[in-house]
Parts: C-alpha cells; sequence; structure tokens
C-alpha cells in the first residue's frame, strides 16, 4: 500500500523549484500533502518552473510558491504570515525540507600542475597508436563524459578554473549560513509562531563533500558540515516537543546545482563508473526516500545523515 499523508499537513520545501526540492514537492503531493516552495528564480526562468508548479496545482492539494530571498528576514516572515493563513487553524507543517543552493565554488589559492598526468598518459597512448597526442586529446575531452564512456574520464583534462578569484571570507560566510546555518534559523521561526505538527520532520541536503575534498569546494563543504552540525543540534533539543532532524547525503546527481561546479561532467562519468548499479541517483530517488521518513514508522530516525545514493560512497 502506497504512503498516503494527512490532508491538514504541510511541506515547507526551501529551494524547491528544480532538483531535489522540487522532486520532494512532487513526491509530497501525490501522496496527499499539501506543499509550499520558496524559491528565488529569474523571470526568464518563472515559464518552466510555472509549468511545473502548475501540475502541482493539478495534484489536487493546497499549494502556495514564494518567488522571494529565503535567506533574508523579510521573505521568511513573508512565507510563514501567508503559509499560516493558508493552514488555518488545523493544518500545521509536517516537514520542513532545506535545499537552499546559494554558494561559492571559488579555489583558495591557484592551481597548480592541473592535468600533467592525464597527458602523459594520452601522449603514451597516442604513441602506442601511432596518432597525433593532438587529436587524441580533442576525442578524450569530448568523450569522457558521455555516457557509456565513463572510463575514459581518467584521461581527459581537469576542469578549468578562475586562478585570479579566490575565496575570501565574506564567500565562506555567505555559503555557510545560507547552505549550513539558515537550517536553525527557519526552524527556529517556525518553532516560535507554533506552526510545526506535533510529530514534524526536519530534513536537510549534504553530500560527499562533506568529508571528500574537491576542489573549489571549499566554502560549500563548510556549510554541508555546519547543517550537519545544526541538525545533530535540532534533534537534540527539539525531540522534547516532537520534532525530528535528520539530513540526507545523496550520490552524484544530475541537478542545476551540480551543473554549476566546474568539471560537473567528469563528476557524473566517474559516479557511474563506481555506483553499483551503474547509474546516477535521481531527483526522484531521494525524494521518495524523503517522503519514507515523514512516515509515522519512522519517527525514531532523529539525528543522523543517511546516505541514498545505490551503494556509490562504499564503492570506493
Amino acid at each position: 500500500m502506497g504512503i498516503e499523508f494527512d490532508r491538514t499537513h504541510w511541506g515547507l520545501v526551501l529551494g524547491g523549484s528544480s532538483g531535489f526540492g522540487l522532486a520532494t514537492a512532487k513526491a509530497l503531493a501525490s501522496r496527499g500533502m499539501n506543499v509550499a516552495v520558496v524559491h528565488r528564480d529569474r523571470r526568464g526562468a518563472m515559464a518552466a518552473i510555472e509549468a511545473e508548479f502548475e501540475a502541482l496545482r493539478r495534484a489536487g492539494v493546497g499549494f502556495l510558491s514564494f518567488n522571494l530571498d529565503a535567506l533574508s528576514a523579510e521573505g521568511r516572515k513573508t512565507v510563514l504570515d501567508d503559509l499560516a493563513k493558508a493552514m488555518g487553524d488545523r493544518g500545521r507543517v509536517r516537514m520542513m525540507m532545506h535545499s537552499i543552493a546559494f554558494g561559492n565554488l571559488k579555489l583558495l589559492v591557484p592551481p597548480l600542475g592541473l592535468g600533467a598526468a592525464p597527458a602523459r598518459a594520452r601522449a603514451r597512448l597516442a604513441e602506442q597508436l601511432g596518432i597525433p597526442v593532438e587529436a587524441l586529446a580533442k576525442a578524450v575531452n569530448s568523450a569522457a563524459a558521455a555516457d557509456g564512456a565513463e572510463a575514459l574520464s581518467a584521461l581527459a583534462d581537469p576542469p578549468a578554473y578562475n586562478a585570479e578569484l579566490l575565496l575570501e571570507d565574506e564567500d565562506f560566510a555567505r555559503t555557510v549560513h545560507s547552505m549550513g546555518t539558515s537550517l536553525a534559523t527557519w526552524t527556529q521561526d517556525l518553532f516560535a509562531r507554533k506552526l510545526f505538527a506535533p510529530d514534524a520532520r526536519v530534513l536537510g541536503m549534504t553530500s560527499e563533500g562533506n568529508e571528500v575534498a574537491w576542489r573549489g569546494y571549499a566554502a560549500v563543504s563548510a556549510a554541508k558540515t555546519a547543517l550537519e552540525a545544526v541538525s545533530r543540534s535540532i534533534a537534540l533539543e527539539l525531540a522534547p516537543y516532537g520534532i525530528r532532524s535528520n539530513i540526507v547525503q545523496a550520490g552524484v546527481t544530475d541537478t542545476p546545482a551540480l551543473r554549476l561546479i566546474p568539471g560537473s561532467g567528469l563528476m557524473k562519468a566517474e559516479a557511474r563508473l563506481r555506483n553499483p548499479f551503474g547509474r546516477l541517483t535521481t531527483p526522484a530517488d531521494v525524494a521518495d526516500f524523503l517522503c519514507l521518513l515523514c512516515t509515522d514508522e519512522a519517527r525514531w530516525v532523529n539525528g543522523t545523515v543517511i546516505r541514498v545514493d545505490g551503494g556509490e560512497h562504499i564503492a570506493g
């Protein structure tokens, strides 16, 4: 029997116009939960986003959308004022999902010596094949990220980075707040307004970058570890009020946020090679699991990080 949620319950999705957030909003709505989506998108992107939101409206549940700055006190107040009105006396927030992707992908220092090993390997292979190394390099770089050619990724050039724009204190501060500590701010405000359901779930998204170092990911990595720390504190301090908090670590997933990372094509290729199922994680994989965490049967899961990656992390 499929999951069906209480019609008085709402899911509040922060960062819900694409990727994990949108997929989760759809999954909740399809199972009968009302949904409020907060996002920040330019006018030019809204036609495609509105088409997705229209599908949510057709699901027959309550639906609200807010295109504003979720990180500002004014934006947060607008959302919670309108949400409280829409919920009325009986409605409550059963689930709040934090999926805000607003981070800085600058390096700490200029890169040095990147690409030397792939270049040497290509030179050796070109010599063995008796073809110009330039032609081989062009072919490898073109094909390496393609589905079915993942094994070529080790021979491809590494991503290009801007060696002049380096991380500064402000970059760290904004990234850690937007993708990390803002989880606490939203949770505190919902709690203070008594908008949480008696058995609510606070959920956030992390990545393998929480413990694996990727070039250009230092600020986001710091934010993800901050998010996990905040979630643990929420799990401890709000448990007496019936509120659970958990973080989901998804496998490499083809989302708009991932595509902003330099070399994301090679990341996807390497993930397909590594994953026991030979494919990437999808937003729907993660959304379905988040719905499971919102069920009564998942009430004893609290204060942890759960991998939803098909075994990608343990595969080396």
